[in-house]
């Protein structure tokens, strides 16, 4: 496992960094919003729940737009696992709704699924704390979410691809994982380019047999995250443009 390490704002596009200032601003509106009435993302999605059960997909059956394509679900590891945080997101985009032009990656046990939508990529999981605050990012080797591999370069063009755009079971979460996923794309262009480096390097040191099934490795990298301070960041480096 590695970290992403710092970003430099002030060489991204103006275009980029607006459209990340923009979904900074939805993101704490929908922050906002849960709180004027004590919830928050995580507790949004546990609400109908009367046992929180780890392992379990909240909500049952995952959150799919049929647009988009992109999918998310939360859930948790057993509390041993799960040092400082309460539990996380893991996004996806399936074949349906990714860019032109992409194929899984020729790995040597790849076998295509039987559904024509069910090669799907894992783009980004965000860790949140027990009062459902954001606290990093990270990415996972294959056998973790059950995903077809594919190149990173390819999941980096999927990234722009995944929304969210309705109201079940909750707008405003969906709309704060949609705006997560812009506000903090440099850090997720960045984790995902140093996921495959991670996972051929522990193929060559390790002697792993199927490296993308290898139990050892499941957080390939990872990077800590404050959405006031990704705010600040982009607000400094849109006045030096």
């Amino acid at each position: 496992m590695t970290d992403a390490g710092p970003i430099d704002f002030s060489s991204l596009p103006r275009g980029e960094l607006e459209a990340m200032l923009e979904a900074g601003g939805k993101v704490l509106e929908s922050i906002c919003v849960l709180g004027n009435t004590g919830d928050n993302v995580v507790g949004e999605l546990l609400n109908d729940s009367a046992t929180f059960y780890e392992w379990n997909h909240y909500p049952d059956g995952d959150v799919f737009d049929p647009r988009s394509n992109a999918q998310y679900y939360y859930h948790a590891h057993p509390k041993d696992e799960r040092t400082g945080e309460h539990g996380h997101f893991h996004t996806f985009l399936r074949p349906k709704g990714m860019p032109p032009g992409i194929e899984p990656a020729a790995v040597p046990d790849f076998t295509a699924p039987e559904g024509e939508n069910d090669a799907l990529s894992h783009l980004v999981a965000i860790s949140c704390d027990k009062q459902g605050d954001p606290i990093k990012l990270f990415t996972t080797n294959r056998w973790v979410t059950g995903e077809v591999w594919y190149k990173a370069s390819d999941v980096i063009r999927m990234l722009s691809y995944f929304q969210i755009d309705h109201v079940r079971p909750s707008w405003a979460v969906n709309i704060w994982v949609t705006n997560m996923m812009i506000l903090f794309r440099p850090q997720i262009r960045a984790m995902i380019g140093e996921r495959d480096i991670v996972v051929d390097k522990w193929a060559a040191e390790n002697d792993s047999a199927d490296v993308y099934e290898d139990r050892a490795l499941e957080v390939t990298t990872e990077c800590p995250i404050s959405i006031e301070d990704q705010i600040a960041a982009v607000r400094k480096a849109l006045k030096r443009t």
